[in-house]
């Protein structure tokens, strides 16, 4: 049975069954042969053959593999695997207690390579400030460009987000909005100008940015990412400087649908949270009535804290913790 696995520069993976064991290759160049079992720790991987030339770059994109054919495991137990200093430096490889090498899921989904595209907020110094009543680090600027991208192996599609462009971006934003089921529950319908209004104030507001989902290259999605500790989500729970909250539409009906949701929605927290590592949870605040979009969300690890009011809407609080959201994530 051959498999094979994409990433993004075009890179494929081709996995194959053999007698037993696996055989990944690149091409004609075979890169690691091994033997995998399922133990209640994670995936056993006995490497037999092809490590010779391993490094700590090749090993991150085996490690995919791997953790693709098993993506409820825990952990990657290797054995027989050489010493990879590069691979430890980075987080990809920890000793284990009883010895050998383990490679953490939870660890290994946040590195942000190959899916940030460009570099992320981590590195922006903390600086503090007030808008209005409100202390809160100075944000980094804006991304433009795309920002993330990753395969989903389930879908059979690429997903990508990349930072809104205004005059591109308008007409797609002006038609999602003034379609009868978007306007029941963002309440954004207008003219054209109206909206072009709308996005300036957006790309004014540092605590906003805006972003294009896309499927296969085909726009799809309207998202808002905030920073919540600036924003009137902040009163109502117990905000961490970079928390971060999302607004999301779904403009083209023919892109809807759970199996599409469980794609783009791990997505968008997956992209907000390798780009700042500081960040501990990310929020969102549906309608409390929105029990479709309640559901979605709850099945991505978010949980209800409570319903609330905002002046125009009772919505309910729904979190997801860092931690959580890599232990429990399955990113295909």
């Amino acid at each position: 049975m051959t498999s094979l696995l994409q990433l993004p520069g075009g890179l494929r993976l081709v996995h194959e069954s053999l007698d037993g064991e696996s055989l990944w290759r690149v091409g004609d160049e075979l890169w690691l042969r091994c033997r995998e079992q399922p133990v209640p720790e994670g995936l056993r991987v006995v490497v037999t053959g092809g490590s010779a030339e391993l490094t700590g770059e090749r090993l991150a994109v085996l490690a995919l593999g791997l953790l693709l054919r098993a993506p409820e495991a825990p952990a990657l137990l290797w054995e027989g695997l050489p010493a990879l200093p590069e691979a430890v430096r980075q987080g990809l490889l920890t000793q284990a207690a009883e010895g050998g090498w383990r490679t953490w899921r939870a660890q290994f989904w946040q590195r942000p390579q190959p899916w940030l595209r460009q570099s992320g907020s981590a590195s922006y110094p903390a600086l503090a400030q007030l808008t209005g009543q409100r202390r809160h680090p100075c944000r980094p600027p804006k991304p433009t460009g795309e920002v993330y991208r990753r395969y989903d192996h389930r879908l059979g599609a690429w997903i990508a987000l990349r930072a809104l462009a205004l005059e591109d971006d308008l007409p797609l934003f002006h038609r999602w909005q003034n379609q009868p089921r978007v306007a029941a529950f963002w309440q954004e319908e207008g003219s054209l100008e109206q909206h072009r209004a709308y996005l300036q104030r957006q790309a004014a507001d540092p605590h906003v940015l805006t972003l294009v989902g896309s499927l296969n290259d085909q726009p799809f999605a309207y998202f808002e990412a905030y920073w919540a500790a600036e924003d009137r989500i902040a009163p109502f729970y117990a905000v961490d400087d970079y928390d971060r909250g999302i607004h999301m539409l779904v403009g083209e009906d023919s892109l809807r649908g759970p199996q599409r949701v469980a794609c783009w929605l791990p997505a968008l927290v997956h992209y907000l949270l390798l780009d700042e590592p500081r960040t501990r949870r990310i929020v969102s605040e549906p309608r409390a009535d929105n029990e479709r979009m309640i559901g979605h969300l709850q099945r991505q690890g978010f949980y209800r804290q409570k319903d609330f009011d905002f002046p125009h809407k009772r919505a309910a609080l729904m979190l997801l913790e860092r931690e959580r959201f890599f232990d429990r994530c399955v990113l295909a």
